[in-house]
């Protein structure tokens, strides 16, 4: 399988909202997976993220609330229907997601649904000892939030395969 190249989205902090977002980008691979019956896509992308370091972790929709996760990276396969969504936090940019995408989103970028399909369906991943809490954000917690973000170890691989360095610019 030849490893698509990614769409990259950058965000700065949301001082105002409270959302440490990230200077790496998010990563979005379109059409990583075309296959038509959605469970054997969640099962695919689930091979693909543990092959490539990232062992699935749930299966589930996309909050309908802005939060971030200042404790760990997260890869979304989307196996099932389509949702618009929001990244960045509540001042953040709006993008549509599709069945057979994947979204890589860097510690402290701030994510939300803001319209799905009743049947939207992700796979979601993490780094090995990464550990994503939930978080809304809050002003007054924004320079703790960035200083965990900023201790997040960066994964050797992409979900999707291939060295994560180079796309996250840091290249070894």
């Amino acid at each position: 399988m030849q490893i698509p190249q990614p769409e990259t989205l950058y965000f700065d902090s949301d001082e105002t909202n409270g959302f440490p977002n990230s200077p790496l980008p998010v990563l979005i691979y379109r059409q990583v997976l075309d296959i038509s019956n959605a469970e054997e896509r969640a099962n695919n992308f689930e091979n693909m993220l543990k092959r490539h370091g990232w062992p699935p972790a749930w299966r589930y929709h996309l909050y309908d609330f802005d939060h971030f996760h200042s404790t760990a990276h997260e890869a979304l396969g989307i196996f099932r229907g389509q949702a618009r969504a929001r990244l960045g936090g509540p001042n953040g940019h709006e993008l549509m997601l599709y069945a057979g995408d994947v979204l890589v989103l860097p510690a402290g970028v701030g994510h939300a649904s803001l319209e799905a399909d009743d049947d939207f369906c992700m796979v979601g991943a993490y780094p090995p000892g990464q550990d994503p809490e939930i978080e809304r954000g809050d002003p007054t917690q924004l320079a703790a939030a960035q200083s965990r973000v900023a201790s997040v170890a960066l994964p050797k691989n992409a979900p999707v395969g291939g060295p994560l360095e180079p796309l996250w610019g840091q290249d070894s």
